[in-house]
């Protein structure tokens, strides 16, 4: 049974009560849907994937940590699977862990299947920020870029398409503008097999919204992911994060350094009537070299 209706709990909600809360807002129709179970003890994988169908969104379910450093460990379910890591899931998870007491220190580590989580509570903006690794990538071959330009009907395919990952790999499809964008009608027909024929979990199509050595630059994207049950993401933190790392790599956008870094904006749902914004930082090393990313954004209560 879905809870639409259900006002947000006070305080830690029952084992196995389901609670909805929406991440990376961006207006009052945007973000994208988490049904959150902050305390899934007692919960198997079936009843997990089961909730996920029935809520049609990727799914966060708290559970003990069962590996020495970290605090809570989480796993994500979409309609159709379960996942390694999903960015605003755990964004929105440990924001509704803070507004219940449960989390009180200023970081925490989350164990996830695709790794350890670091996490920093964000006091003046009332949000946590949560580490992804650097990127990992691969320029696709010409044959598997036409395929991908087939897919998301693509009138020509000049710039260079790659393949990256700070978890699951996203195919990052670089676009003269936001118009060419938001007018995207892909072939989700053909979207499983493309993703299959190129190893990836879904097309991350995106456009520069401005100057990308600006202050605060802004990238817009979609996501079509490969079978998730929906044929598009409104918000999709570890892409973000990849996309991140990449323009970031090759000098597309500024980084700033430990001491002033450039925060990125990435938008993305807006055409699909749900605008969200990922907010995406530098992570240092102690030597000041960038070594990942920072994820955040405006969680709020409630179903759209």
């Amino acid at each position: 049974m879905i809870e639409q209706d259900r006002p947000f709990p006070a305080s830690l909600p029952a084992p196995g009560q389901v609670v909805l809360i929406r991440v990376f807002v961006n207006g009052p129709a945007g973000g994208n849907p988490v049904p959150l179970v902050a305390d899934a003890r007692g919960m198997d994988a079936e009843q997990m994937q089961d909730l996920a169908r029935t809520h049609g969104h990727e799914s966060a379910f708290v559970l003990p940590a069962d590996v020495p450093g970290a605090d809570w460990r989480l796993r994500f379910f979409v309609p159709h699977h379960e996942m390694e890591m999903c960015g605003h899931a755990t964004v929105g998870s440990l924001w509704a862990l803070r507004r219940w007491g449960v989390w009180t220190t200023p970081t925490a580590c989350v164990q996830t299947m695709s790794g350890l989580v670091d996490v920093e509570w964000d006091a003046a903006r009332q949000r946590a920020w949560i580490s992804q690794p650097a990127v990992r990538e691969q320029v696709l071959e010409s044959s598997a870029a036409a395929l991908v330009a087939r897919t998301l009907r693509l009138p020509a395919c000049t710039a260079p398409m790659t393949n990256a990952a700070t978890s699951r790999v996203k195919t990052l499809v670089p676009l003269p503008d936001v118009a060419a964008l938001n007018g995207l009608t892909p072939d989700f027909a053909a979207m499983e097999s493309t993703c299959d024929a190129i190893a990836s979990t879904g097309l991350y199509p995106y456009a520069l919204g401005n100057g990308g050595q600006a202050a605060e630059p802004t990238v817009f994207a979609r996501q079509f992911p490969r079978k998730s049950g929906y044929p598009e993401d409104a918000a999709t933190g570890i892409a973000a994060a990849a996309l991140w790392g990449h323009l970031a790599a090759t000098g597309t956008i500024a980084v700033g350094s430990a001491a002033s870094p450039v925060v990125c904006t990435v938008r993305q749902g807006d055409a699909m009537g749900s605008p969200s914004a990922i907010t995406v930082r530098p992570r240092f090393d102690a030597q000041g070299a960038v070594a990942g990313c920072w994820l955040s954004g405006e969680v709020m209560e409630g179903a759209a």
